[in-house]
């Protein structure tokens, strides 16, 4: 369960909806992922996608772990919280010139380049700056996830990433742009990935492309393959922490890499997604001819994942009696779409108006996926080392 008896007393008469945020969870998963990448020699940059939360930002941060960043606001918040610029990575398929200019005013670690056009406005940017900007191309290595459609990014079909038919195209204005340096390839099959098959096949194409590039005289000292790494769902008490040893093990062992190379692991939900759990209150029961609902006062505005893709979440009563009846409900919020709703025939104790309800594991593309739809107020939040 989420709270212990003296937790439920203390939030009881807290104002739901709010994202808590177990921090000694937290710094429990940071513990492990730091000792397995380290003793492995990994760099690990954290992707703020998953949640750039002030206080998990400053814990990961104090952790010695480098940034992944989509957007420009991204680099900056790094930056901002303490990042270290040689440590930052810049990905994405559609950065502007404005973002491009502000990473490059803060001289990166590296541009995780997803197309030929955009190796070549990065190259004139940089000219303009008078600087070099290194960058790591993106290939997409045409790897299927076996995760959901929405999160898998290494097919053919996705958009991101060069393709591999452009790669001797990419090399050649590589070697033309005076304003660019290649360091890296870059690599990302998707997301909540729990085959570790699929990284052990990841490893294959990245051996692949290397030995491509370094066949015609280009020396690549970083291999950055991406994240991915999924967590379990179901049983958030029982696995509230991935299996890091065998993760990055696969790679140790698939992976061919010289001494004079550099792994780099771009790594989100693995780290931050069962810290968090979204916490609401039970607005109204009703009951149907053939439906259970409980109405909660959190809606697809605070937790999008279900909504947008069906997104499976361990739903839970906080404060339960051994001799409470089970009924099945569908878990549903305030907002006006029939799309927002949790889960359906889910198994709870019975529940009634007041009662809490915590959504689990929705550390990772909770509180970042939010909007005010609706006219949604700003979120809340409450810390463990709060209560």
């Amino acid at each position: 369960m989420l709270f212990n008896n003296t937790q439920q007393e203390q939030i009881t008469g807290a104002e739901t909806p709010f994202y808590y945020y177990d921090l000694n969870l937290l710094n429990e998963t940071l513990d492990q992922v730091t000792a397995a990448a380290d003793k492995r020699g990994f760099h690990v940059h954290y992707a703020l996608k998953a949640n750039f939360n002030d206080r998990l930002l400053d814990l990961i941060q104090s952790r010695g772990l480098g940034a992944d960043c989509v957007s420009g606001a991204e680099v900056q918040k790094s930056i901002d919280k303490g990042f270290s610029p040689d440590k930052i990575t810049f990905a994405g398929v559609g950065k502007s010139d404005k973002e491009i200019i502000l990473a490059l005013e803060h001289g990166i670690f590296a541009f995780n380049v997803e197309s030929i056009q955009e190796m070549e406005v990065i190259n004139e940017l940089a000219r303009q700056q008078n600087v070099i900007a290194k960058v790591s191309l993106r290939i997409n290595p045409n790897v299927d996830a076996h995760t959901h459609h929405y999160i898998t990014t290494g097919l053919d079909e996705n958009k991101f990433g060069v393709p591999t038919s452009e790669l001797e195209t990419a090399a050649s204005v590589i070697r033309n742009a005076a304003n660019v340096s290649l360091i890296g390839l870059h690599f990302h099959v998707g997301s909540q990935i729990t085959d570790m098959n699929v990284f052990k096949s990841l490893c294959v194409k990245v051996n692949e492309w290397k030995n491509w590039f370094e066949e015609r005289g280009t020396q690549i000292k970083v291999l950055n393959v991406g994240g991915g790494l999924g967590i379990d769902y179901q049983h958030p008490d029982e696995n509230s922490i991935p299996d890091f040893e065998a993760y990055f093990d696969i790679f140790d062992k698939f992976l061919e890499r010289g001494a004079h190379q550099e792994v780099h692991f771009e790594l989100g939900r693995a780290i931050v997604a069962q810290c968090g759990s979204l916490v609401s209150r039970v607005l109204y029961t009703k009951s149907g001819l053939k439906k259970n609902f409980l109405i909660l006062d959190a809606g697809m505005t605070e937790l999008m994942r279900p909504a947008l893709y069906q997104a499976y979440h361990k739903i839970e009563k906080v404060g339960v009696s051994i001799n409470d009846a089970i009924k099945n409900y569908d878990v549903v919020g305030p907002i006006c779409e029939s799309s927002d709703c949790f889960g359906k025939e889910v198994p709870l104790p019975e529940s009634k108006r007041g009662d809490l309800i915590a959504i689990r594991s929705a550390g990772a593309y909770g509180e970042v996926m939010s909007s005010h739809y609706n006219l949604r107020e700003e979120i809340r939040f409450v810390y463990s080392d709060e209560i």
